[in-house]
């Protein structure tokens, strides 16, 4: 029996590119800095005339610039020209240990590898192995559906979360680094920091597995989706689709049951949970602020959220718990614009335009992460982020979908 398959993350036959100096090969994922269009002109700059990921990938910055459907035929066939033009290396049946180095000197240590999407459910009160750690909008799938129906690769830029407070799966990896194959070394673009790839063939990752099957056994589920909720789910409305007409065989190894994603062990010192800012864009942030006040008004107050826009800052009282609920639902009821953003400077950056209000929310004890899904589902959209924008994953590996 396969070892992998009680635990749904197996090995993959992964892609890397066989040029030297990936360094323009790899860029941040698509839902990073979606509302300062000039970073992704940056990658751009820097990228231009190379063998990118950027080619391959569609920033959300971009998403309501133009034709969409063009732009994911463009995608999807510069994708087959990577794959006719022999631009990869084929790792078969293998993990990627990674080590991630920040501009500020902490590590993150990851195994990139293919979870079963039979295993993973996205539904608020899931009992799946993995699950998702924020609601779904599923007004926000269709986009990702388009991009991935039709596409030959997929780019993980999606993060799965273990509670393995021993640190039992990834530091034996980490100890034993030396033994393994350096797949890549290299400075990622845009203060990005630093990070190195090293190939685990199955037959040496058998301690990744007896060390997830532990864990599972002792918990009541295995991984909690820290980044990427919404383009996992998007992988999983396709399975969906596409398994109702297989055969037997087809079902047990049709690549689109599988999706590549890294796991991360919650309790790394590096890992941080950092807030999810709002701006509000287009508004009079003082009828705004007066609104949300009046919304909550008869509430007993307890906890406060910081307000900033051109003509100065505050401070709006919220009951304890959840402000960020409260803060959205009213948000959302009164059809105001907002962005999601990362990072208190760009927040307060952006707040300076005229019209923007930005809502700088508290963080999330990243402790509480797997006992609140394991008692109330899901958490509200957007509740937090793992590190900051530059922090965020960056397209590497590749697997074929077709």
């Amino acid at each position: 029996m396969d070892e992998f398959a009680n635990i749904g993350f197996m090995p993959a036959d992964i892609l890397l590119p066989k040029m030297g100096d990936i360094t323009k090969w790899s860029v941040v994922a698509c839902d990073q800095y979606t509302s300062q269009p000039e970073y992704w002109q940056e990658v751009a700059r820097i990228t231009d005339g190379e063998i990118s990921t950027l080619d391959i990938i569609f920033p959300e910055v971009y998403l309501e610039n133009g034709d969409e459907k063009a732009t994911i035929e463009k995608i999807n066939s510069k994708m087959q020209e990577y794959i006719n033009n022999d631009i990869f290396q084929k790792h078969e049946d293998s993990f990627v240990y990674v080590e991630r180095t920040f501009p500020n000197g902490k590590k993150r240590c990851g195994i990139v590898g293919a979870i079963d999407l039979e295993s993973y459910d996205y539904s608020d009160n899931a009992k799946s192995a993995i699950r998702a750690t924020e609601k779904t909008v599923v007004e926000r799938l269709p986009a990702r559906v388009d991009i991935r129906c039709n596409a030959p690769l997929e780019l993980p830029h999606v993060m799965l979360l273990v509670d393995d407070p021993a640190d039992s799966v990834i530091a034996p990896l980490r100890e034993n680094s030396e033994k393994y194959e350096l797949l890549y070394d290299f400075e990622l673009m845009q203060n990005g920091g630093h990070i190195k790839g090293y190939l685990i063939p199955r037959e040496q990752a058998g301690g990744i597995a007896d060390a997830l099957d532990a864990i599972q056994n002792d918990n009541e589920f295995l991984f909690a989706v820290g980044d990427g909720n919404h383009s996992l789910a998007a992988a999983k409305n396709i399975w969906e689709s596409a398994k109702k007409n297989l055969s037997e065989l087809e079902f047990e190894t049709h690549p689109a049951r599988f999706a590549l994603v890294e796991v991360c062990n919650i309790h790394e010192d590096s890992l941080e949970f950092e807030p999810i800012h709002r701006i509000v864009f287009d508004c009079e942030p003082q009828e705004v602020i007066d609104g949300l006040k009046k919304y909550l008004a008869g509430k007993e107050k307890a906890q406060k959220i910081s307000f900033v826009h051109a003509g100065g800052e505050g401070e709006i009282e919220f009951p304890s718990g959840y402000p960020l609920a409260l803060l959205q639902n009213y948000l959302d009821d009164n059809d105001h614009k907002i962005d999601y953003i990362h990072g208190d400077d760009v927040a307060r950056e952006l707040a300076k335009k005229s019209n923007h209000l930005a809502f700088l929310l508290p963080p999330m004890s990243k402790d509480q992460l797997f006992s609140d899904v394991a008692t109330s589902g899901a958490l509200l959209r957007k509740t937090f982020s793992i590190g900051e924008a530059h922090e965020k994953r960056f397209y590497l590996e590749c697997r074929k979908i077709k």
